[in-house]
Protein backbone atom coordinates (compact mmCIF):
# COMPACT_ATOMS: atom_id res chain seq x y z
CA UNK A 1 0.00 0.00 0.00
CA UNK A 2 1.47 3.63 -1.05
CA UNK A 3 -1.00 5.50 -0.32
CA UNK A 4 -3.17 5.14 2.33
CA UNK A 5 -5.33 8.19 2.47
CA UNK A 6 -6.97 9.46 -1.26
CA UNK A 7 -9.44 11.88 -2.40
CA UNK A 8 -10.41 11.89 -6.12
CA UNK A 9 -12.22 14.77 -7.39
CA UNK A 10 -14.09 15.13 -4.07
CA UNK A 11 -16.56 16.92 -3.67
CA UNK A 12 -19.01 17.34 -0.26
CA UNK A 13 -21.77 19.99 -0.86
CA UNK A 14 -24.45 21.41 1.57
CA UNK A 15 -27.69 23.48 1.61
CA UNK A 16 -26.48 26.57 0.60
CA UNK A 17 -22.35 25.87 1.14
CA UNK A 18 -20.66 23.76 -1.10
CA UNK A 19 -17.41 22.63 1.58
CA UNK A 20 -15.55 20.88 -0.82
CA UNK A 21 -14.82 21.39 -4.59
CA UNK A 22 -13.38 18.46 -6.25
CA UNK A 23 -10.84 17.82 -3.91
CA UNK A 24 -7.65 15.47 -5.29
CA UNK A 25 -4.79 14.64 -2.86
CA UNK A 26 -3.07 11.48 -2.08
CA UNK A 27 -1.31 10.75 0.91
CA UNK A 28 1.87 9.21 1.11
CA UNK A 29 2.83 5.94 3.42
CA UNK A 30 4.51 7.16 6.34
CA UNK A 31 4.19 10.98 5.64
CA UNK A 32 2.96 13.31 7.94
CA UNK A 33 0.78 15.11 6.07
CA UNK A 34 -0.74 18.44 6.88
CA UNK A 35 -3.95 20.28 5.28
CA UNK A 36 -3.62 23.76 6.17
CA UNK A 37 -5.81 27.04 5.80
CA UNK A 38 -8.02 29.18 7.67
CA UNK A 39 -11.26 27.96 9.63
CA UNK A 40 -13.96 27.09 7.00
CA UNK A 41 -12.01 26.34 4.84
CA UNK A 42 -13.30 22.31 4.70
CA UNK A 43 -10.95 20.91 6.78
CA UNK A 44 -13.26 19.02 9.08
CA UNK A 45 -15.75 18.35 6.37
CA UNK A 46 -12.70 16.98 3.78
CA UNK A 47 -11.96 14.63 7.66
CA UNK A 48 -15.26 13.85 8.06
CA UNK A 49 -15.95 12.62 4.43
CA UNK A 50 -12.26 10.57 4.61
CA UNK A 51 -14.17 8.82 7.72
CA UNK A 52 -17.67 8.22 6.08
CA UNK A 53 -19.44 10.54 8.94
CA UNK A 54 -20.36 12.25 6.21
CA UNK A 55 -20.86 10.66 2.03
CA UNK A 56 -19.53 12.95 -0.35
CA UNK A 57 -21.84 14.80 -3.02
CA UNK A 58 -19.28 13.35 -5.62
CA UNK A 59 -16.26 11.82 -6.04
CA UNK A 60 -15.07 9.25 -3.69
CA UNK A 61 -12.46 8.63 -0.88
CA UNK A 62 -10.05 5.64 -0.47
CA UNK A 63 -8.85 4.94 3.22
CA UNK A 64 -6.39 2.01 3.47
CA UNK A 65 -6.88 0.82 0.23
CA UNK A 66 -11.00 1.25 0.80
CA UNK A 67 -13.05 3.39 -0.53
CA UNK A 68 -14.35 5.59 2.57
CA UNK A 69 -18.18 4.70 2.29
CA UNK A 70 -17.46 1.03 2.84
CA UNK A 71 -15.26 1.34 6.25
CA UNK A 72 -15.56 -0.83 8.46
CA UNK A 73 -14.56 -2.59 11.46
CA UNK A 74 -11.16 -3.80 10.35
CA UNK A 75 -10.13 -0.58 8.89
CA UNK A 76 -11.28 1.60 12.08
CA UNK A 77 -9.31 -0.43 14.18
CA UNK A 78 -6.61 0.63 12.17
CA UNK A 79 -7.09 4.04 12.09
CA UNK A 80 -6.56 6.54 15.31
CA UNK A 81 -8.60 10.00 14.97
CA UNK A 82 -8.45 12.74 17.55
CA UNK A 83 -10.40 16.12 16.92
CA UNK A 84 -11.11 19.22 19.03
CA UNK A 85 -14.91 18.91 18.58
CA UNK A 86 -14.53 15.21 19.30
CA UNK A 87 -16.56 14.49 22.31
CA UNK A 88 -15.88 12.11 25.39
CA UNK A 89 -18.21 10.37 28.04
CA UNK A 90 -17.64 13.00 30.83
CA UNK A 91 -19.09 10.72 33.45
CA UNK A 92 -16.45 8.65 33.00
CA UNK A 93 -12.92 7.97 34.69
CA UNK A 94 -9.52 8.49 33.15
CA UNK A 95 -8.82 4.54 33.64
CA UNK A 96 -12.56 3.37 32.83
CA UNK A 97 -12.47 5.56 29.56
CA UNK A 98 -9.79 3.88 28.39
CA UNK A 99 -10.12 0.45 29.68
CA UNK A 100 -13.85 0.87 27.51
CA UNK A 101 -11.64 1.66 24.57
CA UNK A 102 -9.59 -0.97 25.18
CA UNK A 103 -12.11 -3.78 23.91
CA UNK A 104 -12.71 -2.20 20.39
CA UNK A 105 -9.12 -2.47 19.60
CA UNK A 106 -7.33 -6.39 18.63
CA UNK A 107 -4.18 -4.69 18.52
CA UNK A 108 -4.25 -2.91 22.21
CA UNK A 109 -0.46 -3.17 23.57
CA UNK A 110 -1.12 -2.83 27.30
CA UNK A 111 2.66 -1.87 27.57
CA UNK A 112 1.96 1.10 24.95
CA UNK A 113 -0.79 2.23 27.08
CA UNK A 114 1.12 2.33 30.32
CA UNK A 115 3.74 4.41 28.68
CA UNK A 116 1.45 6.83 27.60
CA UNK A 117 -0.23 7.59 31.02
CA UNK A 118 2.97 7.79 32.34
CA UNK A 119 4.32 10.58 29.40
CA UNK A 120 1.36 12.45 29.84
CA UNK A 121 0.52 12.08 34.08
CA UNK A 122 -2.90 11.43 33.69
CA UNK A 123 -4.96 10.93 36.14
CA UNK A 124 -6.80 7.55 35.96
CA UNK A 125 -9.05 8.30 39.11
CA UNK A 126 -10.55 11.90 37.57
CA UNK A 127 -13.76 12.21 35.74
CA UNK A 128 -13.48 13.38 32.01
CA UNK A 129 -15.16 16.55 32.52
CA UNK A 130 -13.26 17.64 35.40
CA UNK A 131 -9.85 17.43 32.95
CA UNK A 132 -8.48 20.73 31.03
CA UNK A 133 -8.72 21.01 27.90
CA UNK A 134 -4.84 19.92 27.25
CA UNK A 135 -5.44 16.62 29.35
CA UNK A 136 -8.79 16.02 27.55
CA UNK A 137 -6.66 15.64 24.13
CA UNK A 138 -3.67 13.56 26.12
CA UNK A 139 -6.53 11.04 27.12
CA UNK A 140 -7.56 11.19 23.45
CA UNK A 141 -4.52 10.60 21.65
CA UNK A 142 -3.83 8.09 24.58
CA UNK A 143 -7.01 5.82 23.83
CA UNK A 144 -5.84 6.79 19.67
CA UNK A 145 -2.00 5.73 20.01
CA UNK A 146 -2.28 2.78 21.93
CA UNK A 147 -3.26 0.38 19.65
CA UNK A 148 -0.17 1.49 17.10
CA UNK A 149 -2.72 2.80 14.62
CA UNK A 150 -1.50 2.50 10.70
CA UNK A 151 -3.48 6.08 9.87
CA UNK A 152 -3.66 8.85 12.47
CA UNK A 153 -5.91 11.21 11.54
CA UNK A 154 -5.87 14.52 13.60
CA UNK A 155 -8.41 17.62 13.07
CA UNK A 156 -7.45 20.40 15.24
CA UNK A 157 -6.18 18.48 18.20
CA UNK A 158 -3.97 21.37 19.41
CA UNK A 159 -5.42 24.61 19.14
CA UNK A 160 -5.75 26.86 22.24
CA UNK A 161 -3.26 24.54 23.78
CA UNK A 162 0.17 25.81 25.64
CA UNK A 163 3.44 25.35 24.00
CA UNK A 164 4.77 23.06 26.32
CA UNK A 165 1.79 21.02 26.17
CA UNK A 166 2.05 21.29 21.96
CA UNK A 167 5.20 19.98 21.56
CA UNK A 168 4.81 17.07 24.48
CA UNK A 169 1.79 16.14 22.08
CA UNK A 170 3.44 16.45 18.55
CA UNK A 171 6.37 14.23 19.96
CA UNK A 172 4.25 11.57 20.92
CA UNK A 173 2.44 11.75 17.55
CA UNK A 174 5.60 11.59 15.85
CA UNK A 175 7.12 8.87 17.40
CA UNK A 176 4.41 6.60 15.98
CA UNK A 177 6.02 7.31 12.33
CA UNK A 178 6.97 6.55 9.32
CA UNK A 179 5.11 2.61 11.01
CA UNK A 180 1.95 5.16 10.60
CA UNK A 181 0.95 7.98 8.28
CA UNK A 182 -0.38 11.24 9.74
CA UNK A 183 -3.06 13.04 8.93
CA UNK A 184 -3.49 16.44 10.18
CA UNK A 185 -5.79 19.16 9.93
CA UNK A 186 -5.00 22.89 10.99
CA UNK A 187 -4.68 26.30 10.76
CA UNK A 188 -1.83 27.15 12.79
CA UNK A 189 0.85 27.08 10.05
CA UNK A 190 3.82 27.84 12.17
CA UNK A 191 3.08 24.73 14.08
CA UNK A 192 2.87 22.77 11.13
CA UNK A 193 6.18 24.01 9.17
CA UNK A 194 8.00 22.58 12.49
CA UNK A 195 7.22 18.77 11.73
CA UNK A 196 5.16 17.95 8.52
CA UNK A 197 6.81 16.31 5.84
CA UNK A 198 3.73 17.12 3.24
CA UNK A 199 1.68 20.33 2.91
CA UNK A 200 -1.38 20.79 1.53
CA UNK A 201 -3.32 23.87 1.62
CA UNK A 202 -7.37 24.16 1.43
CA UNK A 203 -9.25 27.32 1.33
CA UNK A 204 -12.85 27.90 0.30
CA UNK A 205 -13.32 24.06 -0.30
CA UNK A 206 -10.60 24.22 -2.91
CA UNK A 207 -7.18 22.83 -2.85
CA UNK A 208 -4.27 25.61 -3.98
CA UNK A 209 -1.25 23.17 -4.11
CA UNK A 210 -0.41 19.76 -2.17
CA UNK A 211 3.27 18.57 -1.80
CA UNK A 212 6.50 18.26 -0.02
CA UNK A 213 7.58 20.69 2.49
CA UNK A 214 10.73 21.12 1.46
CA UNK A 215 9.97 21.57 -2.33
CA UNK A 216 7.27 24.15 -1.83
CA UNK A 217 9.66 26.50 0.79
CA UNK A 218 12.30 25.86 -1.86
CA UNK A 219 9.99 27.48 -4.83
CA UNK A 220 8.67 29.92 -2.91
CA UNK A 221 10.88 33.39 -2.83
CA UNK A 222 9.96 37.02 -1.77
CA UNK A 223 11.86 39.43 -4.26
CA UNK A 224 12.85 43.01 -3.85
CA UNK A 225 14.64 44.61 -6.54
CA UNK A 226 16.27 48.04 -5.93
CA UNK A 227 16.38 50.47 -8.70
CA UNK A 228 18.33 53.80 -9.13
CA UNK A 229 15.15 55.71 -9.52
CA UNK A 230 11.57 55.09 -9.52
CA UNK A 231 9.69 53.64 -11.96
CA UNK A 232 5.99 51.75 -13.12
CA UNK A 233 6.12 47.92 -13.34
CA UNK A 234 6.96 46.41 -16.41
CA UNK A 235 3.80 45.22 -18.46
CA UNK A 236 3.15 41.21 -18.78
CA UNK A 237 5.72 39.82 -15.64
CA UNK A 238 5.33 36.20 -15.05
CA UNK A 239 2.26 34.91 -14.26
CA UNK A 240 4.16 33.41 -11.79
CA UNK A 241 5.21 36.85 -9.86
CA UNK A 242 2.74 37.05 -7.35
CA UNK A 243 1.44 40.44 -6.44
CA UNK A 244 3.91 43.02 -7.66
CA UNK A 245 3.92 46.62 -6.15
CA UNK A 246 6.30 49.37 -6.38
CA UNK A 247 7.50 51.80 -3.14
CA UNK A 248 9.61 54.25 -4.28
CA UNK A 249 12.64 52.71 -6.22
CA UNK A 250 11.58 49.08 -4.64
CA UNK A 251 9.88 46.53 -6.89
CA UNK A 252 8.77 43.69 -4.73
CA UNK A 253 6.87 40.61 -5.62
CA UNK A 254 6.57 36.90 -4.59
CA UNK A 255 8.28 34.38 -7.29
CA UNK A 256 6.56 31.31 -6.59
CA UNK A 257 8.59 29.19 -9.25
CA UNK A 258 12.00 30.39 -8.41
CA UNK A 259 14.83 28.08 -9.54
CA UNK A 260 18.22 28.53 -11.27
CA UNK A 261 17.10 30.69 -13.92
CA UNK A 262 15.13 33.29 -11.91
CA UNK A 263 17.76 35.56 -11.09
CA UNK A 264 18.58 35.82 -14.70
CA UNK A 265 14.57 36.70 -15.64
CA UNK A 266 14.56 38.94 -12.79
CA UNK A 267 17.93 40.76 -13.89
CA UNK A 268 16.31 40.98 -17.90
CA UNK A 269 13.04 42.38 -16.64
CA UNK A 270 14.92 44.91 -14.91
CA UNK A 271 18.53 45.72 -16.39
CA UNK A 272 18.66 48.45 -14.70
CA UNK A 273 18.40 46.91 -11.12
CA UNK A 274 21.05 48.45 -9.03
CA UNK A 275 20.21 45.18 -6.18
CA UNK A 276 18.17 41.91 -6.44
CA UNK A 277 17.14 39.91 -3.45
CA UNK A 278 15.12 36.64 -2.52
CA UNK A 279 14.26 35.85 0.71
CA UNK A 280 13.44 32.30 2.11
CA UNK A 281 9.67 32.89 2.54
CA UNK A 282 7.92 31.13 5.77
CA UNK A 283 4.95 29.17 5.73
CA UNK A 284 2.65 31.53 6.67
CA UNK A 285 3.91 34.40 4.30
CA UNK A 286 4.01 31.94 1.58
CA UNK A 287 -0.10 31.35 2.44
CA UNK A 288 -0.52 34.56 2.78
CA UNK A 289 0.96 35.75 -0.82
CA UNK A 290 -1.19 33.15 -2.78
CA UNK A 291 -4.41 34.14 -0.51
CA UNK A 292 -3.26 37.72 -1.67
CA UNK A 293 -3.13 36.47 -5.24
CA UNK A 294 -6.69 34.79 -4.96
CA UNK A 295 -8.20 37.74 -4.76
CA UNK A 296 -10.71 39.01 -7.56
CA UNK A 297 -9.07 40.63 -9.87
CA UNK A 298 -5.85 38.72 -9.09
CA UNK A 299 -6.02 35.56 -9.85
CA UNK A 300 -4.95 32.44 -8.11
CA UNK A 301 -1.92 31.19 -9.03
Amino acid sequence: MTSPLRAIELSKTFPRVDALHSLSLEVPEGAVFALVGPNGAGKTTAIKTFLNLHKPTSGNAEVLGVDSRSLGATQLAQIGYVSENQKLPGWMTVGDFLAYCKEFYPTWSADDLAALIRLYELPLDRKLKHLSRGMRVKAQLASSLAYRPKLIVLDEPFSGLDVLVREQLVESVLDRTPEATVFLASHDLAEIESFASHIAYLNEGRLAFAEESAALTARFREVQVTLDSPAELPAHLPATWLNPEVSGVVIGFTDSQFGAGSQAEIRSRFPAAREISARVMPLRSIVLALEKSAKPGKGAR
